[in-house]
């Protein structure tokens, strides 16, 4: 308490200093002195103490006060010479304001990037700016910020074109680049300049201070007060959880706090936990230590002097009030940049801002966010500043970087993140900056290292910094340096790779961004030093890929299964990082001629060392075959050593393809060492890696476990194979083409292990494979298969820039088609089945509109494109990219489509472009006799049709080959034009035989045998279009030969009539299966007919069941037809008598309904609701002690009930509830996590149809009704209605115990009851025992849920509870059916029907299962609102009551009361009675609630409503001589009457609903379709007049008193002045709030959303709640609430107070809508925005810009209308089990 004390006393004494105290006498006793340092440090030493850190709590408005007003004015007055109010002024009107916007980005600010036009990825302009500028007219991308970036705009770096928005667009006449500090005087210069560096110095000491209880010199305080602070810091290691538990037993807090402290910890960096004297703090801090490093570190926790911590909190507001005054003028931000970055005494990098950066990674976070604002806006923002802070920041790079990796917190918070503003300039300390970030505990947004992307995106600045500083060099040797486990040949090793290295790991790769933002934008023009320093780095580069040459190798696990599976995902982690890295050293070389010579002799060089290390102890051997023979080593994949990461090869690869590309191979051959290389050691790698997959493949690897099959998948994967698969297969090619193709062939064959099999002398006889084992057979054909498919990969894929002759585009081209063939896709999908570039482009959009057509989305489904037609016949099955499964999918779809089109069903090859020179010899390989004597083998095996040593699709990839030989010969001979023979001959060579020893037949006489086999059906159309092409091939050579002889054409009409053969069998095919088809439908309607004739009853019986409604308007009952049918009253239409017959859905067995029999119900599902609520200010009632009999016509908490329409038996129903009861106890024991469905609240799902349900509502008949004599008026009934009440009031009294004061109402007594009408009787439920028993359950539970409370069937709420559901559900359908446009009968599906007619005659028979006298009771009250009874306490005001709802109420309970009338009055002439006095309220409601009428809408009405207007204007005018001045004059009857007629409208239908589902009238048709005269109709059907006010005027003298009663009512006037709630009518369907058409706009409201609990704090994941706009912070400890004695989160404590539970919510930041319904139910859905493609965007990863759909919208607004929201949850928890455990209350 003491401390309390002292902290009240202590702002007293200091108030008469502070009130003394002026700003401009201590500005101007500073000017006239010698030490400003010494000066401003005392007035430092003696304030700051004073203002700040005085007691447990900060309190931060007051701080600032006096921190202005003692600490900052002083400054600014000193650095204006005069006021700073005018002074600031001026300076500001004086300076030219900058052409950068510099606009710094909160977290989760829009941000965006023009895909055109910007320089890369990192440039980004704000909202503002983009609006303003071109791009928005182009395509751009949109994400939203992490926070502290900058906008880029007017920055002409960052921009192709288009750099400046209409805000920044420079003016002409400051063209001249003048300095800014021309304006200032040189005193104000000379006086910033002291001020500056006295504040930044003092700010960096106090930042980077390390004694916790002593000030630095000059600073000590006059008097010094001996408190501590116990302060705990953030990082990045520890969880919430364990920080709040160790708070609450170190300075026993309550958990509340505790969160309180870790939100504060975690957003600033560091938080005190305790204040008082060293040792209370001392034992706080050992209790922390103690208690958090068990597990890892423990958490950084400080016991420091309350006078350090004041200093540092001002030295925080110093570097903000710098920021701020730099703002006013170019020419301060100017000084204060000399100021940051002048070198100290000590000489070299001790500047200020040096100092600042190294010691980074020992600030708190908030320190880090503040400084790195300043340097942001600072040095970042002046270009000429900008550049020396990069080269500061280079130097330190390696010491920065080494840091962060030791550092525990996120780079954001680095300063290595500040590269990406540097290094993408293209141009600094940079080594020290990284390795600090790598020792930091905090990531790296909060480190200084996270800068490097505003300097290293600088073309000019990286470009500068690279041949200054040697910048990549650096990068990448800081990068090695922290990778340093190796193997013994010096490679990279991740074996033992535990949880500390991952992380720093991570770390690491952050470097490799750093290189990615300076390789980004690719020099124009080369200088001599910028190829010297590029190739030093590319050097340093290889280096690098030489350790990754050959790491993580693996060999075959041969006889058991591998224990442990090897760490394989850090190395491809490098890779994929790698991955762009080396496809932009590709594209630098490209740029130049002379560097890429230089490149590719580099990187000979490293690959030879490579290999001089590998091919040791493997021996020679030679290989021969067809004649030809060729030496090589031995070596096997499926025995030895082999590894799937080669970059070294693969960036050869690459280089090599540029020669070509670039044509330096044909200008400057002798410059290259083209000579040197030796083929066969070029592709033993890569053939080794391709034999390693087509083994994994065969399933040879099976013992080497997951990780192997992994690395085969990535190494396919499109994220990494433009790096690995695809160079592989180059280098081959490159190989291949410099080889003679026999030579390269058999060495191929060696390494897939098949040698033996092709070379023998016999391979064509089935090579006896008898013998060996069948699995080893299969592996071989899968060999084969896989062999053959290399070779038509290495002649085929020429689709890359430089292998053949096509542009960059046809590339992508051919991979959209390819994907296309497979299925239509959708935008996405093909976007991630292509690869990207380092800016995240695939280059699709310029292509896929000449290969692609696109079909726009319905209301669920995304947009697809599909192929155009013209494009299939690019189509090749072999593509190389295509998986197993895409192969069989594509092939499955292209012969669906050639059948659909009548064309065969052949999948030739396409026509491929011609080589390039430098590759051109590839196509050798078709033609050369070790190929022609594979595919004479294999097609000699597949004569055999039983030999089981060839596969189908062995057959089908040697006809493909063929195919691709024939094509390629046909092409040539097409484009030669010169008279030289074509030396491409293969038709020549496969019509020619074998050798003499063997004499096998040629390839063509085995093709046309095989045309006739018969177990080759599959193949036929193929073989068939060779042989075709064959000839036509003949037939061009001889034309050419100019001796067109009869052969040819012989030739060809032969092959003619071979194709109308096959056409005319063909068809015949096809007529015989359309007479088979046509016969068997011609069979099955007759077996249909003939059913149906035997079993006609069952038919006729089925029909009988279907819904009773409409079959009863079908009969039209007794009744004649031409009569009307009414609803309501005695002469209401009666409906046919039926039986009901139904059946149960859980034991099928029909049963009757009858009031006796056995009870059958509905599942039905009751909830409470807000959805038709006008008021949702409302507060939430008390439970216990609400009184729900009268509703308010705000309708602002209802009880809505729905069903699915399924019936059981009540007894088959409660056997399977205890079944889900028992199975979910059984199940809690298992596993703790919620299901769906919450068993607990009664819960279940419909087991038919599996939609959640929590009660029954038992199924009853209609009530049979005998109508008897004449029935009384209105008058009699008012009469004998009072005389039966006042009966009843003397039984209740009875009834109740007597007190003292009974004698004196002895006196009303005495008043007989009315003759016939018993007051004693009870009578007999004509119930059966379970009937009742499930009147009682349904009451109970709709009792439960809408009142929120235990289930009690004695509660004399149950009934009132159960009429209030029924007439909220009428009510909301009826909203429903308007909002839907649709008529009022005959368009419900039966569900809802059913639900009705059940709600209804449930309501009218529940108060036989409740006490008698409480219904009667309830009736007397409910009547007492509109019939004045003396004995009824404070009726409710007519203005509070909705009438609908009384209705209702007053209808269902008078069964109670007519229960005891045996006088023979009919319930109908009640019923109509009540119906017309609740109407005539209705309308007076309605008056008294419309405003005054627009005069000028006065219209000429006709004859027929005269009368009506001039009806309507008597009453108005009898309202207002009761009323006086509360209601307004109004003229105009018209106006009058149409507000009454829409106004009573809904009230009307919703009684014309009532009345029929109560007693199943049939309905008017008039109702059932949009047809004229419906009010006519309506009212008919109801028994009214159509002019409604003859029911008042017929009347007037019994209704005049009730008039007068109802307006005298207090209430009334208060009302109509506007105390309380004013309801107009009609009331307005609700709608969801309007959301803006451009999702950006939703970001960027969300953006400057502050979380409401924790001072300012962005939140972290803004929600907009759907349905009142309100906006959320969710999903975070600071906004979590208590509720029911639960922590839950922001927006499930909303939806308890805005939508009775259930929610509809919009996460911002994701792009997701949340469904939320209770506290354990919850679903994501679809957002209702899409982009251009159709596409929803859920978490915003693709950035396409976004609109609303607003049909997707109205999906979503009418789930919610129909109450359904609950249901779709439980269908998507039913359907997707990991919704179910998410912890949905937390959100």
């Amino acid at each position: 308490m003491a401390t309390a004390e002292s902290e009240r006393e202590v702002p007293s004494a200091l108030c008469t200093e502070f009130l003394n105290f002026s700003a401009k006498d201590t500005a101007s006793k500073w000017l006239q002195t010698t030490d400003l340092y010494k000066d401003v440090y005392q007035h430092l030493a003696r304030y700051v103490p004073k203002i700040y850190c005085l007691g447990p709590n900060l309190n931060p408005q007051s701080e600032d006060l006096l921190a202005q007003l003692l600490l900052q004015a002083p400054l600014e007055w000193y650095l204006c010479g005069e006021d700073p109010t005018t002074g600031l002024v001026k300076l500001e009107k004086n300076n030219q304001p900058a052409q950068l916007c510099g606009h710094v980005f909160r977290v989760g600010e829009p941000t965006y990037s023009c895909r055109e036009c910007a320089a890369d990825p990192t440039c980004v302009l704000c909202m503002q700016c983009f609006l303003g500028s071109v791009h928005k007219e182009h395509r751009y991308r949109m994400t939203t910020s992490g926070g502290g970036g900058f906008c880029d705009c007017g920055d002409t770096e960052a921009w192709k074109k288009g750099p400046y928005c209409q805000k920044h667009e420079p003016n002409i006449s400051d063209s001249c680049q003048e300095d800014p500090l021309a304006h200032l005087s040189t005193d104000m210069v000379a006086r910033c300049y002291s001020v500056f560096s006295i504040l930044l110095r003092y700010a960096v000491d106090m930042l980077t201070w390390e004694n916790e209880d002593e000030l630095p010199p000059g600073l000590e305080p006059p008097d010094r007060n001996d408190m501590f602070y116990c302060m705990l810091f953030n990082d990045e290691v520890h969880t919430y959880e364990q920080v709040i538990y160790t708070l609450q037993k170190a300075v026993n807090c309550t958990q509340k706090e505790a969160v309180s402290f870790a939100t504060t910890v975690d957003r600033d960096g560091r938080k005190s936990v305790r204040f008082g004297d060293f040792a209370f703090c001392l034992q706080a801090k050992s209790v922390i230590v103690r208690n958090t490093s068990r597990q890892s570190k423990p958490l950084r926790v400080q016991v420091m002097h309350s006078s350090v911590v004041a200093h540092q909190c001002f030295a925080l507001k110093a570097l903000q009030w710098l920021g701020h005054v730099i703002g006013y003028s170019d020419a301060l931000r100017r000084i204060l940049c000399q100021v940051g970055l002048e070198n100290g005494p000590e000489g070299e990098n001790t500047s200020l801002v040096d100092t600042l950066m190294l010691s980074d990674s020992k600030m708190w976070k908030g320190a880090r966010n503040v400084y790195h604002q300043l340097l942001m806006s600072s040095l970042l923002m002046d270009l000429k500043y900008k550049k020396l802070f990069a080269i500061q920041f280079a130097k330190n790079y390696r010491r920065l970087q080494t840091d962060f990796m030791e550092d525990d917190h996120e780079r954001v918070v680095s300063v290595t993140s500040l590269s990406v503003q540097l290094f993408t300039v293209p141009t600094v300390n940079y080594e020290r900056l990284q390795s600090d970030y790598v020792k930091d505990d905090h990531d790296r947004e909060f480190s200084v290292t996270d800068l490097s992307v505003q300097m290293f995106t600088v073309p000019s600045l990286a470009r500068m910094l690279i041949i200054e500083e040697n910048l990549m060099t650096t990068i990448i040797k800081t990068f090695v340096d922290h990778l340093r486990h190796r193997d013994v040949q010096g490679r990279f090793q991740f074996e033992r790779y535990t949880a500390q290295q991952a992380f720093k790991f991570r770390r690491v790769q952050s470097l490799i961004g750093d290189l990615k933002y300076v390789l980004i934008s690719r020099p124009t023009e080369w200088t001599d030093q910028l190829r010297e320093k590029f190739l030093e780095g590319l050097d340093t580069f290889l280096e690098l890929l030489k350790c990754m040459q050959g790491m993580d190798p693996v060999v075959r696990q041969v006889g058991q299964h591998i224990e442990m599976e090897p760490e394989w995902e850090a190395a491809f982690t490098l890779q994929m990082k790698l991955t762009h890295i080396i496809s932009m050293m590709q594209e630098w070389c490209a740029t130049d001629e002379r560097v890429i010579i230089e490149a590719y002799k580099k990187c000979l060089t490293a690959l030879t060392h490579c290999h001089s290390g590998f091919t040791d102890g493997e021996q020679p051997i030679t290989l021969s075959m067809c004649g030809h023979s060729v030496d090589t080593i031995r070596y096997c994949v499926s025995q030895d050593k082999v590894s799937i990461h080669l970059p070294v090869s693969r960036l050869l690869a690459g280089l090599h393809v540029l020669l070509s590309k670039m044509e330096v191979a044909y200008r400057f051959p002798e410059q290259l060492p083209l000579s040197e290389l030796s083929p066969p050691m070029l592709i033993e790698h890569p053939l080794r890696c391709l034999v390693l997959c087509a083994q994994v493949h065969a399933g040879m690897w099976r013992r080497n476990g997951f990780s192997l099959v992994n690395q085969i998948y990535y190494y396919h994967n499109v994220k990494c194979r433009v790096e690995m698969f695809d160079k592989d297969l180059i280098m081959l090619q490159a190989g291949a083409s410099m080889m003679d193709p026999n030579h390269f062939l058999m060495i191929v064959l060696s390494r897939f292990e098949l040698y033996h099999i092709f070379s023998s002398a016999d391979c064509r006889k089935s090579y006896n494979r008898e013998n060996t084992n069948k699995d080893v057979v299969q592996q071989n054909n899968t060999l084969i298969e896989e062999m053959l498919h290399l070779i038509m990969m290495v002649v085929g894929e020429r689709f890359e820039a430089g292998i053949g002759q096509v542009e960059d585009c046809e590339q992508i081209q051919r991979e959209i088609i390819h994907q296309l063939c497979i299925r239509p896709m959708a935008h996405s999908e093909l976007v991630k089945a292509l690869p990207e570039n380092e800016n995240k482009e695939t280059g699709m959009e310029r292509v896929i509109d000449r290969v692609a057509l696109f079909k726009k989305p319905g209301v669920t489904g995304r947009g697809l494109y599909e192929l155009r037609p013209e494009c299939a016949n690019q189509f090749n099955l072999y593509f190389h990219h295509y998986s197993r499964a895409d192969q069989s999918k594509a092939e499955e779809a292209q012969r669906k489509l050639r059948r659909h089109k009548g064309h065969d069903t052949a999948l030739p090859p396409p026509v491929l472009p011609p080589f390039c020179p430098l590759f051109a010899s590839l196509v050798n390989i078709l033609q050369c006799d070790v190929l022609l004597g594979m595919l004479g083998a294999v097609l000699q095996w597949a004569l055999e049709p039983s030999g089981g040593h060839w596969s189908e699709s062995m057959l089908q990839r040697v006809l493909h080959l063929i195919g691709m030989a024939l094509l390629e010969e046909k092409q040539q001979l097409e484009n030669d034009s010169e008279d030289h023979d074509v030396s491409f001959n293969f038709t020549l060579k496969m019509s020619r035989p074998g050798e003499a020893p063997s004499n096998t037949a040629s390839v063509l006489a085995l093709l046309e045998n095989l045309q006739s086999a018969p177990h080759l059906e599959v193949h036929k159309d193929m073989i068939r279009w060779i042989l075709k092409t064959v000839a036509s091939i003949k037939t061009i050579r001889e034309q050419t030969a100019s001796t067109s002889t009869v052969t040819a054409s012989g030739s060809h009409r032969q092959e003619e009539m071979v194709c109308d053969k096959d056409k005319a069998e063909r068809k015949r095919k096809a007529e015989m299966a359309r007479l088979r088809r046509e016969k068997i439908m011609a069979q099955m309607s007759e077996m249909q007919r003939h059913f149906i004739n035997e079993n006609k009853e069952l038919f006729q019986q089925s029909l009988e069941e279907l819904d009773a409604t409409t079959s009863s308007s079908l009969e039209h009952s007794p009744t004649s037809s031409d009569t009307a049918l009414v609803c309501v009253g005695p002469r209401r239409t009666r409906p046919g008598e039926k039986r009901q017959v139904v059946t149960c859905i859980l034991c099928q067995e029909e049963q009757e309904i009858r009031v006796d029999g056995k009870a059958m119900v509905l599942a039905a599902f009751v909830q409470r609701s807000t959805v038709m609520s006008k008021n949702r200010k409302r507060p939430p009632h008390d439970p216990d002690r609400y009184d729900p009999l009268f509703m308010h016509p705000d309708l602002s908490f209802g009880t809505h009930t729905s069903s699915c329409g399924h019936i059981m038996h009540s007894h088959c129903w409660q056997r399977y509830f205890e079944a889900v009861q028992a199975k979910e106890q059984r199940r809690q024991q298992r596993l703790r996590v919620h299901t769906s469905y919450d068993v607990g609240n009664g819960e279940f799902l419909c087991p038919l149809c599996e939609c959640l349900s929590n009660t029954v509502i038992p199924l009853l008949p209609r009530a049979k009704v005998y109508s008897s004599c004449e029935q009384p008026g209105l008058g009699q009934w008012l009469n004998t209605c009072g005389q039966q009440i006042k009966a009843m009031h003397a039984a209740h009294r009875k009834l109740q115990p007597i007190s003292a004061d009974a004698v004196d109402q002895t006196v009303d007594e005495e008043c007989p009851a009315p003759e016939g009408f018993r007051v004693d009787y009870t009578p007999l439920s004509p119930y059966s025992s379970t009937v009742k028993e499930m009147l009682t359950t349904f009451g109970t539970a709709t009792y439960k849920v809408g009142l929120k409370v235990n289930p009690n069937e004695q509660d004399p709420r149950v009934p009132i509870m159960c009429w209030g559901s029924c007439a909220y559900t009428i009510q909301s359908i009826e909203r429903l059916l308007v909002d839907e446009d649709k008529p009022l009968f005959g368009s419900l599906p039966c569900r809802q029907d059913d639900c009705l007619s059940s709600l209804a005659r449930f309501g009218s028979a529940c108060w036989t299962a409740a006490s008698q006298s409480v219904v009667q009771g309830h009736f007397i009250r409910l009547l007492a609102a509109l019939v004045p009874d003396p004995h009824v306490e404070s009726s409710r005001c007519i203005l509070d009551i909705d009438m609908f709802h009384l209705l209702v109420s007053v209808v269902l309970s008078y069964g109670s009361v007519h229960a005891l009338d045996s006088s023979g009055l009919s319930v109908d002439a009640v019923q109509l009675h009540l119906f017309h006095l609740v109407t005539v309220a209705h309308m007076v409601q309605i008056l008294l609630t419309s405003g005054p009428g627009e005069t000028t809408m006065e219209q000429d009405s006709g004859g027929a409503e005269c009368e009506e207007e001039e009806a309507i204007c008597r009453l108005y005018n009898t309202l207002k001589t009761h009323l006086g001045s509360s209601l307004p004059e109004v003229s105009s009857g018209w106006h009058l009457w149409q507000c009454v007629k829409t106004g009573i409208l809904p009230y009307l239908r919703g009684a014309a609903l009532f009345f029929h589902h109560l007693h199943g009238a049939p309905t008017p048709p008039q109702l059932q379709g949009p047809c004229p005269g419906q009010w006519e109709a309506l009212c008919g059907y109801l028994g009214l007049p159509s002019n409604l006010l003859q029911l008042y005027h017929s009347q007037q003298d019994l209704l005049e008193p009730l008039l007068q009663g109802w307006c005298s009512h207090s209430g009334v006037r208060q009302t109509l002045q506007g105390v309380g709630v004013l309801v107009s009518f009609p009331r307005e369907s609700n709608s969801l709030i309007d959301l803006p058409d451009d999702y950006s706009a939703l970001i960027n409201q969300a953006s400057s959303f502050t979380c409401p609990k924790s001072g300012g704090d962005k939140s972290r994941a803004p929600t907009l709640c759907l349905v009142c706009g309100a906006m959320l912070c969710s999903q975070s400890y600071c906004c979590q609430t208590e509720l029911e004695g639960e922590d839950v989160g922001a927006c499930t404590a909303h939806t308890f107070v805005c939508g009775a539970g259930v929610g509809i919510f919009l996460r911002v930041r994701e792009s997701q809508v949340l469904f939320l319904a209770g506290k354990t139910k919850g679903c994501f859905y679809a957002p209702p925005y899409l982009d251009d493609y159709g596409e929803t965007d859920q978490g915003l990863r693709r950035g396409n810009p976004l609109h609303l759909c607003r049909e997707r919208y109205r999906k979503i607004q009418k789930l919610w209308r129909q109450h359904s929201i609950t249901e779709e949850i439980g269908h998507a928890q039913e359907a997707n089990q990991t919704l179910v455990g998410i912890d949905w209350q937390h959100l």
